[in-house]
């Protein structure tokens, strides 16, 4: 299988997102119309509700778009003990959903509470917890056939160096090397690519605007801190090739290692303003995306 051929996309880059106020949200058909008419043949499942979460009506409306599923964003208190019953079930409850789907991948998000309240440092105790409920949901995703992979993200319980060494050391669980989180969250992505590729299972390509995002982690210190929302309507995460993160080097470096899993262009973005009409919006950078995959010539 080429390169491209393991180049999948994700709702998000439409601006699908289940946070209030994110922006416009476009409809299914036009997403998903605009992804196959863009070459993928896979995306990830967005935030949960937006496409159909019973599996019959799920695995029909991407095949009506010539579109499969590759993976899944499930957000898990798992490092609270008293959640421990909910995560399981939460847990469950995604992978059924991802494997009636013909998912690949699940993308863990250890989120501090289920409504993403801010992040906080963890106990030993609670790292403990932590790595005890990776391994449940690791148990779970053998069963049902599908790749665990730990998302670090600014504002869960993985986000910062220190965070992703320390799970690095106490958990064989793979990673999604996602190159604006880690990068938003003090660790370099290509010294990761480099030091950690065989610890990665999946890699979410996302470029960024250095100076947006040096802005949005100064003011995380202070009494008013910019929001990721903001900051990503602000244009945080421009196409790839337009921003500051070394893509073309995770890429070769990955691929070099003899990396065979799937890439995701996962470019978050917000639509403000006035709907997008049809052809516009955040088409235009998920092309722009494309065309710079492309333009690599030697994948």
């Amino acid at each position: 299988m080429s390169f491209f051929d393991r180049v999948a996309t994700a709702p998000i880059s439409w601006g699908i997102c289940e946070v209030p106020g994110w922006g416009h949200q476009l409809s299914v058909d036009r997403v998903l119309s605009e992804m196959s008419s863009l070459g993928f043949t896979q995306t990830e499942l967005g935030s949960l509700g937006w496409l159909p979460t019973n599996p019959t009506e799920l695995t029909t409306a991407l095949a009506g778009h010539r579109l499969g599923l590759l993976a899944g964003f499930v957000p898990l208190v798992l490092h609270d003990e008293s959640e421990a019953g909910a995560a399981e079930k939460a847990a469950i409850e995604a992978a059924e959903l991802l494997k009636a789907g013909g998912a690949v991948y699940y993308n863990t998000a250890p989120v501090m509470s289920w409504d993403w309240a801010p992040r906080e440092d963890l106990t030993n105790a609670q790292w403990s917890r932590l790595v005890a409920g990776l391994a449940m949901v690791e148990e779970i995703c053998d069963d049902m056939g599908l790749t665990q992979v730990v998302h670090e993200h600014v504002g869960i319980a993985v986000e910062t160096v220190d965070d992703v060494n320390r799970l690095l050391d106490s958990s064989p669980v793979k990673f999604v090397l996602d190159t604006a989180h880690l990068a938003l969250g003090g660790t370099d992505p290509l010294e990761f690519a480099k030091k950690n590729h065989d610890r990665v299972g999946l890699v979410h390509l996302k470029d960024m605007n250095n100076e947006l995002a040096g802005a949005f982690t100064a003011s995380q210190q202070g009494d008013s801190p910019i929001s990721l929302m903001s900051s990503v309507q602000a244009g945080l995460f421009p196409a790839l090739g337009a921003g500051d993160l070394p893509i073309a080097e995770v890429i070769n470096t990955m691929e070099s290692a003899g990396f065979d899993g799937w890439y995701v262009v996962e470019q978050d973005c917000a639509i403000g303003g006035a709907m997008p009409a049809e052809g516009e919006g955040p088409v235009t950078d998920v092309a722009a995306s494309v065309d710079f995959l492309r333009g690599l010539g030697q994948f």
